[in-house]
């Protein structure tokens, strides 16, 4: 310790800590460097015991004023207010609305019970077939196929015709099948000449599988009709309308008895064709409806109704088989248009036979081709003249045209009949004639048809045959007895 203190020191003057730490740094003067002069850790550094600390001053937030809080009674009052202001409006609302309702459910309520007061009255009045809960129009509507069928099918028949036929192996007996309708309640029936063509013995089974023995009254082998007679009384008769009112895509329904097994079977369909002019096998051509309804063997003689439960046609044949080609046929039917035959049905009635109107001439078909070629007329071509017939008494000469009768437009041979249908025997009328390039009108008195005569159509040139691809196989099957079983 001595030593120590009697050790010579320089003196060194106060120095700052900054001009102390310079001091240390300088080569060669005072004291030694530290050896922990570039260390990183400063220790046991003396500190002043007073250091300036500068000081700032926070700001001082200006304070916000608070506003005055408003009551909240008055906000509650004012929400109360508003929502009883909608509630009774709505409240109001709803009971006028309700109150409207009301009275209209009322008068709705009170108008259905009408109306079905009214129902039920006609309901009680109505006389509807075995029962049938299917209700008929009272107005004169059009009706449904369902509603045609419930008021007309009582007076369709089905009708069983027993026929002998001859043979290489002997005589036979056999039964053919078609069908008809009632025309009067004292029993008249209408069918096809063909279903009761050579029978022994005629049936007619009404709907509610009555049998009755039929006699055949008359019939006009010509136009296929036949009229029947059964003895009963009290009958559902049909209604006849009128076939000239048709056009194309009027619908239509068949009631018959197809194949001799399905009674009163019904197809609907439409009107495909008018004026179709159809060889029924022998020398004549009969004008009919043509129509999509299914018609089958059986159906001969059945009546083809409009939606009005009127009989429009009497269906009686259509076309089957296949073309040349392959091709089926289908869907192609035809009915015998009944304004007609309704003047045929009167005479056959009361005379036994068609007393129609006769003009005792034989005619055809103008060749078209010749017709073109010479500047000639379309009409019904003079072929010969009965003598002292009355044709005959009118002047009229082989050769010449027939282009009209009476009122009656003639082009063909067909019109030609049908114009005849108009008239009776008696009858006095015109006849527009063609002779050498000049009209010629004429007064002629028709005579009545002599009985078993055909129509004034004899005998036309037979049509050229198509081609075999155009051909059918099976052109036209016309419902002769056997087709239905």
């Amino acid at each position: 310790m001595d030593n120590f203190e009697n050790t010579d020191f320089d003196e060194v003057p106060y120095q700052s800590q900054d001009q102390e730490s310079s001091s240390y740094h300088s080569a060669g003067t005072g004291r030694k460097e530290s050896p922990y002069a570039n260390s990183p850790y400063v220790m046991n550094q003396p500190q002043s015991e007073y250091q300036y600390q500068p000081q700032t001053e926070k700001p001082v937030k200006p304070k916000k004023e608070k506003k005055p809080r408003k009551p909240m009674g008055k906000k509650i009052l004012s929400v109360v207010l508003i929502l009883v202001l909608v509630l009774g409006s709505c409240a109001a609302t709803s009971a006028i609305m309700n109150y409207r309702f009301n009275n209209v459910v009322e008068s709705m309520l009170e108008q259905h019970a009408t109306e079905i007061g009214q129902l039920r009255e006609q309901i009680e009045n109505l006389d509807v077939p075995h029962g049938s809960s299917t209700v008929l129009p009272t107005d004169g509507s059009a009706m449904t196929p369902a509603q045609l069928y419930a008021s007309q099918v009582d007076s369709v028949v089905a009708i069983s015709s027993t026929v002998q036929t001859n043979s290489y192996y002997g005589t036979s007996q056999g039964t053919s099948a078609g069908s008809g309708f009632i025309l009067t309640e004292d029993g008249y029936v209408i069918t096809n000449y063909h279903v009761v063509e050579g029978a022994s013995k005629v049936e007619v089974i009404t709907h509610d599988g009555t049998e009755h023995e039929a006699k055949v009254v008359g019939h006009d082998e010509s136009n296929d009709l036949a009229v029947l007679k059964v003895e009963a009384t009290g009958l559902a008769a049909a209604t006849l309308g009128s076939s000239t009112d048709l056009v194309i895509g009027d619908m239509v329904v068949a009631i018959g008895n197809p194949l001799g097994e399905l009674a009163a079977t019904q197809t609907v369909g439409y009107v495909s064709g008018i004026d179709r002019e159809v060889s029924t096998g022998n020398v004549t051509t009969i004008n009919m409806i043509q129509t999509d309804a299914a018609i089958n063997p059986g159906n001969s003689g059945g009546p083809l109704f409009n939606m009005y439960g009127e009989v429009i046609g009497i269906t009686t044949a259509k076309y089957s088989g296949t073309t040349g080609s392959g091709a089926s046929i289908e869907g192609i039917g035809f009915a015998i248009p009944i304004d007609d035959v309704e003047p045929l049905i009167d005479d056959i009635i009361d005379y036994g036979y068609v007393t129609g109107a006769y003009m005792g001439v034989r005619v055809q078909d103008t060749d078209a081709e010749s017709a073109e070629m010479f500047g000639l007329p379309t009409g019904a071509y003079i072929v010969s003249v009965d003598e002292g017939g009355a044709a005959d008494r009118a002047g009229i000469q082989p050769k010449d045209i027939v282009i009209a009768l009476g009122e009656y437009e003639v082009s063909n041979t067909t019109e030609l009949t049908r114009a005849l249908r108009k008239f009776k025997a008696g009858d006095t009328t015109t006849i527009k004639v063609i002779r050498s390039g000049r009209e010629l009108t004429l007064d002629i008195t028709l005579d009545e048809k002599p009985q078993n005569t055909t129509e004034e159509t004899l005998p036309q040139e037979q049509p050229q045959q198509p081609s075999r691809e155009d051909a059918f196989d099976d052109l036209y099957e016309y419902f002769r007895r056997y087709f239905g079983g």
